[in-house]
């Protein structure tokens, strides 16, 4: 069994935050878990090098990206509400999303058939103008426009399994019909957007399929609406890459949300995905860690969805 690779540098560490629920002992929790159940035995470790500037600038304001730079060399403090940067933090984004191309480089080139990217900051709330919800540059939408402009792909998907609306992601492709955009998530939550009528907009409508669950859904209802609502359309689409926002939020443990999903509930939507990319798009996949803050229920997640990837 070929294991999948994992793209991972010690200087994700790096992003400091404080006492904040997206903690560099997030990852650490993951790599002690992984190493603990023999995963990094035999595992490819990809490691990453900085996305350059014209890859984050093909999905993020010039603008928004000098800010941040400079917001982290003066120091860093609070982007806004929900965020915190160190004075490492501006590179340590560079770093996450170039962990994402690296991982897309990977599964492109047939280096691997599917890459799982453990990457901080997580990306999946940050817009074309600003970061928020934990999050300074939008890793899969960077990664997924790096696909189509590096390997000319037409069509890309995105499952976000995270139990925040991935918002950005959703808006940075609202009118791109290249890239379908699915999102799982709990309503209410932050950010508060997500509700099933946001479908795109002009040549878009019809490529985002948002999915809001009340709270205490669980594995059941997850399932279902992978089986009768993403499955189909995913189908349907015939991506030429699938790329998987991968948060462990949905948790039934996790402090920051409401739901009830277990590790075999992730077990089973891998397999999902799994079996549609191989129908659709001879089994690539990349997956990207957003968030999950119960640090042994996202250690465990990560650890049956890499199971998955390795097709145990």
């Amino acid at each position: 069994m070929n294991r999948t690779p994992i793209v991972y540098s010690d200087h994700y560490l790096d992003h400091h935050t404080g006492p904040h629920p997206e903690t560099e002992g997030r990852l650490v929790a993951i790599i002690e878990h992984l190493d603990a159940q023999g995963l990094l035995v035999n595992r490819p470790l990809l490691t990453p090098t900085n996305a350059p500037r014209e890859a984050i600038l093909r999905v993020h304001d010039a603008a928004y990206v000098d800010a941040l730079e400079r917001f982290c060399a003066a120091g860093g403090g609070w982007l806004e509400p929900s965020t915190v940067v160190s004075a490492a933090s501006f590179d340590v984004a560079l770093l996450a999303a170039g962990g994402a191309i690296r991982a897309v480089d990977a599964v492109l080139t047939g280096e691997a058939a599917r890459a799982f990217a453990l990457v901080r900051p997580p990306g999946h709330h940050a817009t074309v103008e600003t970061g928020m919800g934990f999050c300074l540059f939008n890793n899969v939408a960077v990664a997924a426009q790096y696909a189509r402009d590096r390997y000319g792909l037409e069509r890309v998907a995105i499952i976000d399994w995270d139990v925040h609306h991935g918002n950005g992601t959703n808006d940075i492709f609202y009118n791109d019909p290249h890239v379908l955009f699915i999102s799982t998530h709990q309503h209410p939550l932050y950010p508060g957007s997500g509700l099933a009528r946001e479908r795109g907009v002009g040549v878009g409508e019809g490529y985002s399929l948002n999915i809001p669950l009340p709270p205490r859904s669980g594995d059941a209802d997850y399932l279902r609406v992978f089986d009768n609502l993403i499955g189909p359309l995913v189908l349907s689409y015939q991506p030429e890459l699938l790329f998987i926002s991968a948060g462990f939020d949905a948790a039934q443990d996790d402090p920051l949300a409401e739901m009830l999903v277990s590790d075999e509930g992730f077990r089973q939507m891998a397999e999902r995905a799994v079996a549609w990319a191989d129908t659709c798009c001879e089994g690539r996949i990349v997956a990207l860690l957003e968030g999950g803050y119960d640090l042994a229920a996202l250690a465990r997640g990560v650890a049956v969805t890499l199971r998955v990837l390795d097709g145990e």
